[in-house]
């Protein structure tokens, strides 16, 4: 399966072969999972992650976990993220494997560690998207649960301050751009009711224009637009609270008013961002024939037509 850029899904047919254990590796703490060196874990790529025995397959998703921080791109993103979406997604894994890597993933975000190479908690937080949506497709966790990964997800958007995106050499970090998935997945669960979608919504509308100088350029806007365009489907918010959400996320501030913003990089990233994000919901619920959306269309046109 392919990495969630903005493409679309590809999804991979199953196929039944097992890769042999590299001689001479040891599992744990490196990105070795069942012993299997960078080939073999490539060659089980190509053969779709398939894996017969399944105890085997149980504990290779639990071992995989260690390759989310590895600072080589093809293990971290072909291996463990594709590797997590297509046994998630195929509905390889059993109930008690998924709830372990909910807690483990859940405990990787929650973490105090400064995590200085960017890696491990923004797949965390990718990988927890799949694991909220295999969930979402065949429920395994309480709502006691679920509103805990809602506190954990928002909480981590909320906290996030790295906003590198992609590095020819080391590839993708993308930390909104994946929170942002997960947020969506909740979203998207019927099980979650009001104060869940609404911790959801203003976790997203702390990072539509973070403080600073940072120009979103990875598709971070279509990306947070997401979850704010599911919620509204789900019809919890009237139109007036759409309308009240809007105009905070057009206001200026910390600035004293548009006007002030053309003086200062972080006043052009704060118009660049916003602009972008509010633009994103406004062409969409505009194009779309769904009813539920309508009320994000005004909202977000009189936010326009706030900013320079």
């Amino acid at each position: 399966m392919k990495r969630n850029t903005g493409h679309g899904w590809v999804l991979l047919a199953f196929l039944f072969f097992v890769p042999h254990p590299a001689a001479g590796t040891t599992p744990g703490g490196e990105c070795n999972p069942l012993g299997y060196d960078r080939a073999a874990l490539l060659e089980l790529r190509s053969a779709d992650f398939v894996i017969d025995d399944p105890a085997k397959r149980q504990r290779f998703a639990f071992e995989l976990l260690d390759c989310l921080g590895d600072p080589d791109p093809v293990l971290r993103d072909q291996v463990a993220y594709e590797g997590f979406a297509a046994l998630l997604r195929g509905k390889q894994l059993d109930p008690v494997t998924i709830g372990q890597l909910r807690t483990a993933l859940a405990e990787q975000l929650a973490a105090a560690d400064d995590d200085d190479d960017g890696f491990r908690k923004p797949f965390a937080a990718l990988v927890l998207s799949e694991v909220a949506r295999a969930d979402r497709v065949d429920p395994v966790f309480s709502d006691a649960q679920r509103a805990e990964l809602v506190a954990t997800a928002s909480n981590y958007m909320r906290s996030i301050d790295d906003y590198r995106g992609f590095d020819d050499e080391v590839g993708w970090r993308h930390a909104v751009a994946h929170t942002a998935d997960l947020l969506m997945q909740l979203a998207l669960n019927p099980a979650l009711g009001r104060p869940e979608l609404l911790a959801i919504r203003d976790a997203v509308a702390s990072q539509i224009a973070p403080a600073g100088v940072h120009f979103y350029v990875y598709g971070e806007s279509e990306r947070l637009a997401r979850p704010i365009l599911f919620i509204a489907v789900r019809g919890v918010f009237a139109p007036e609270e759409w309308t009240v959400w809007f105009r905070d996320i057009a206001s200026p501030a910390p600035f004293d008013d548009w006007a002030s913003v053309f003086s200062s990089q972080a006043g052009l990233a704060k118009l660049h961002n916003t602009k972008a994000f509010v633009q994103v919901i406004y062409v969409n619920a505009t194009a779309s024939d769904n009813e539920a959306l309508a009320p994000l269309e005004p909202a977000a046109l009189e936010a326009l037509g706030t900013l320079p």
